[in-house]
């Protein structure tokens, strides 16, 4: 079974920084793509971060490119998002999902989701 684990998140200022962090259990962690999602109140979820199975590439959504930095460590089966200048607009649930996809920017693309952690950030 597999199982996502999502912690880091809590309530934040307007331009801090905060590190999620996703551990994977239940199936070989170095074979899937993983990514990061975001879902606000009355929104669809969207795409935040991706990073290749082996942590050679990552791929961002440009709303959060430059901003925030996906990584992983295969060692230890979790990945991480770290964000930074943080803004209220970004007030929401973050998810960590797994995928057999590249690249993939779409929820149908992942198979498996964490329970999400919630990150508010207030003016």
């Amino acid at each position: 079974q597999v199982q996502l684990v999502e912690t880091g998140g809590g309530s934040v200022q307007a331009g801090d920084s905060l590190r999620l962090s996703c551990v994977a259990s239940g199936r070989t962690f170095g074979l899937y793509h993983m990514g990061w999602f975001r879902q606000a109140p009355g929104k669809e979820r969207e795409f935040l971060a991706t990073i290749f199975r082996s942590g050679v590439s990552t791929y961002y959504a440009d709303s959060v490119k430059g901003l925030f930095t996906i990584s992983r460590d295969n060692a230890k089966n979790n990945v991480h998002l770290q964000m930074d200048s943080l803004n209220p607009g970004e007030t929401a649930v973050h998810y960590c999902a797994q995928s057999s996809s590249w690249r993939a920017t779409t929820a149908p693309k992942y198979d498996y989701w964490g329970q999400g952690t919630q990150v508010t950030v207030s003016s």
